[in-house]
């Protein structure tokens, strides 16, 4: 795959010329944008995947739910239905996408939680609503100019960070990183912990913001609980237990890793992002004593009545450094 990839490196010009065209005529309103009359705040990135959107959501619920009546809209990445969905409580993984189901199975009493591809059509939808909701996250929507969000927050990681890539296909940029300069917050995810303010001025200087932006940083926070669909346990249980690691994410080394710093013995079974369990797959899955996974691919992973006893998946959250000002940053936007 890699190999491949390398010897498409000609097409790399070519994509950077209509990623970057298409973006110049959004900026001078000659593609259309349309705004709303309600905040809107879109999470995303430059890159492909794995740089954390999905816990950042998560973060931002929390922040906001108490005060305003939030909604989520996401595409629905592989899910098996069109147009738009709004979850409700005969809602799956196929209805809705393994990240917007995740959503609303943790928050489902507190937003609202909704999928369209067509990200107009799904404001729109939203907001006719009989109890419309008074503030809307965007998920992985960076690149969906068709909307003009009020706040746009950009995710890089701090191992694989956007200025050090390049576009398709050779690299994972979905865009040029001229990109960047449309975020009023840059969020440098997957930190190491207690990152030195030294490291982050350097990283900083790389990212070069603009006098608008403002550049934060997170770091994952495991929880110290794993869950299944009516059990748990302390993670540290696990040290005397041999298990298998079902991952179906875009980038699992920093749970692989972190598992690893907890002395902990497993197998891990690595599948692609967002990956679609084959009945094959889940009788081998079946042989397993214990599984452990993602909360994500819980999503995609908890209707197999097989597996019930055996898979439990561990919990993350995210810490931001500055955490006050951020959220000041954030409420101060929500409440124009």
């Amino acid at each position: 795959m890699k190999f491949l990839r390398y010897i498409l490196f000609p097409v790399v010009p070519v994509y950077f010329f209509i990623t970057w065209l298409r973006n110049w005529l959004y900026d001078l309103n000659i593609k259309s944008s349309k705004s709303y009359n309600l905040p809107v705040i879109c999470v995303g990135n430059l890159s492909v995947g794995g740089t954390g959107k999905s816990p950042m959501i998560e973060y931002l619920i929390n922040v906001l739910k108490t005060e305003f009546k939030v909604a989520t809209l996401s595409r629905g990445y592989k899910r098996e239905t069109d147009g738009f969905q709004l979850a409700n409580s005969e809602s799956t993984v196929k209805t809705l996408g393994d990240e917007p189901f995740q959503f609303f199975n943790k928050f489902k009493d507190d937003i609202r939680v909704a999928v369209d591809a067509n990200r107009q059509n799904g404001i729109e939808s939203l907001l006719n609503l009989t109890e419309a909701p008074n503030i809307i996250l965007l998920d992985d929507a960076y690149q969906h100019r068709k909307v003009k969000a009020g706040f746009n927050i950009l995710l890089t990681t701090y191992y694989k960070p956007y200025f050090n890539n390049i576009v398709l296909p050779t690299g994972d940029l979905r865009e040029p990183k001229s990109g960047a300069k449309r975020a009023d917050v840059i969020v440098v995810t997957k930190c190491p912990e207690q990152l030195l303010d030294a490291d982050k001025q350097i990283f900083i200087n790389k990212i070069k913001p603009t006098a608008k932006q403002e550049v934060f940083f997170s770091e994952i926070v495991y929880s110290d609980k794993v869950y299944s669909q009516n059990a748990s346990k302390l993670l540290k249980e696990l040290i005397s237990q041999k298990f298998t690691l079902v991952t179906g994410i875009a980038n699992p080394m920093p749970l692989v890793n972190y598992l690893n710093s907890q002395h902990l013995k497993f197998n891990h079974l690595n599948y692609s992002d967002h990956y679609n369990f084959k009945a094959e797959d889940i009788i081998e899955l079946q042989k397993e004593q214990l599984i452990l996974t993602t909360e994500k691919d819980f999503m995609r992973l908890k209707g197999y009545g097989v597996l019930k006893t055996k898979l439990f998946y561990l919990p993350i959250t995210v810490k931001l450094d500055r955490e006050k000002e951020f959220v000041s940053k954030l409420k101060n936007f929500a409440k124009r």
